[in-house]
């Protein structure tokens, strides 16, 4: 047994295992002494880039609202717009300029710049973007090729990997942290529809976005995107989306496309504790199937309300969020063997991943005149066209796409994906009826909408 000194050299004897001191013990060697994230830095730091955002914001005038000031000056009255700045991270993909950074870094930027490590500073186009994978593609053009960081498997690491962050937090400049990953899969967090992330205890912070999560051989495993904080410092906790999301992204962005998730035509919800038991299963796992649209590819494949989609090839099903990800990351065009509980019996059926149909056709349509909806444009909804929008793609009827400024519709506050459900207690079901029914004559206006979900009703007489 070895013996440890108490506080201040304090004589509490206190015993240890001999092999715990064993393993404990001195660096014997320079190498050993010298170990160093170094050149691993050295390889990967050129390929990542700050990026600088800009738009411009509307401010209202102080005078606004004065009848004195609006007596003389009118309603209209000058305002000077000032610019918003936002501060990201990115990383080069591509030799040809092709960055990867998050949504948010970029969205409603006016003008995006980026700064290499090496101080070289170029104007970017954004290629592409999405806010529900958080994730957007700028290009930049030189004349030389671009330094990258090369896109791993991120289904190949584990839980306890070293791994290194690269970003610009606070705008202090190009910052290296080490952690490990601390989790996969975590789900739940708020950031973006697909809600399957790396968790790191890599220090990430504010500007850090968009840089890249890498492993001990230099390649990209993650894009940092978010963190948990209730200070807006880092905790220890951050969040990066996994490369094999990022790398089904890039390659739409390359091919000249958008983003597309696959279509299946099915709803699905946590299985929860209670259905879990009644369903036979030792926990609360896969995704609960909770409707099927008649016709489409999971009604073709056979699954039925009340399944359980437990795996999809290899891989264990928690969630829909996990479900999600994994139809997104195999990509449209794919056939994929789904494992399900189906009525106390595992049994697996082939899925085919196929593009949002636009069925209806979308009929877009302005509407005009004296009503409540003067000023919006309004389209069917298709599971193409709630593609499009970042809405559920179950979701059906006649969808608000556009509100024009100062109209009426606009004062009466309608926004874009507000799907009209009643006028004048008529069911809305298709573009067409709602104008036939806002070219009648009315003493008054009694609509039904929803809204993220909710019911909301309004009367106008």
């Amino acid at each position: 047994m070895a013996l440890l000194l108490g506080p201040a050299g304090a004589q509490d004897r206190i015993p240890v295992p001999s092999h715990a001191v064993a393993a404990e013990k001195v660096p014997d060697s320079r190498s050993e002494i010298s170990l160093t994230f170094a050149p691993l830095v050295r390889d990967t730091a050129p390929a990542v880039v700050n990026v600088y955002a800009a738009r411009q914001v509307p401010t209202r005038s102080p005078f606004a609202g004065d009848p004195f000031f609006e007596q003389f000056f009118g309603r209209n009255l000058p305002s000077q717009p000032r610019m918003e700045s936002s501060l990201g991270s990115g990383v080069i993909v591509d030799t040809s300029g092709l960055i990867v950074t998050n949504n948010h870094v970029v969205d409603g930027a006016d003008e995006v710049k980026v700064a290499l490590a090496d101080g070289r500073e170029y104007a970017s186009t954004i290629l592409m973007k999405d806010a529900r994978a958080d994730l957007a593609v700028l290009k930049i053009e030189g004349s030389e090729p671009f330094a990258t960081i090369p896109v791993a498997d991120s289904d190949a690491i584990s839980i306890g990997d070293l791994v290194l962050a690269i970003g610009n937090p606070f705008g202090i400049g190009q910052t290296v942290t080490s952690g490990i990953v601390s989790a996969l899969a975590r789900t739940h967090i708020g950031v973006n529809d697909f809600g399957y992330f790396i968790q790191t205890d890599a220090a990430i912070n504010p500007g850090n976005s968009g840089g890249p999560l890498i492993d001990m051989q230099g390649r990209l495993i993650g894009v940092n995107t978010a963190i948990f904080s209730r200070s807006g410092g880092s905790n220890g906790i951050g969040f990066a989306i996994p490369s094999n999301m990022v790398r089904v992204f890039v390659d739409a962005a390359r091919n000249g496309g958008r983003f597309e998730r696959p279509y299946i035509g099915a709803g699905f919800a946590p299985v929860t504790g209670d259905i879990a038991e009644a369903l036979g299963l030792q926990r609360p796992t896969g995704a609960l199937v909770q409707e099927v649209v008649p016709g489409a590819a999971a009604d073709g494949a056979g699954l039925s309300v009340g399944d359980v989609v437990l795996r999809m090839g290899d891989f264990a099903i928690d969630g829909p969020d996990a479900l999600g990800y994994r139809l997104a990351t195999a990509g449209i065009g794919r056939t994929v063997t789904l494992t399900v509980l189906s009525q106390g019996t595992e049994r697996t059926v082939e899925l085919a991943l196929e593009p949002a149909p636009e069925t209806p056709a979308r009929d877009e349509r302005t509407i005009a005149g004296n009503n409540p909806f003067s000023g919006v444009t309004v389209a069917n909804l298709s599971p193409r066209t709630a593609d499009e929008l970042e809405m559920p793609t179950t979701k059906r009827g006649v969808v608000v796409t556009a509100v024009e400024d100062g109209s009426i519709a606009a004062r009466l506050r309608l926004q874009p994906r507000d799907i009209v459900l009643e006028v004048n207690g008529e069911t809305v079901d298709n573009t067409e009826k709602l104008s036939t029914i806002l070219d009648l004559r009315s003493r008054g206006w009694n609509y039904a909408i929803e809204r993220n979900g909710q019911r909301l009703t309004q009367s106008i007489r």
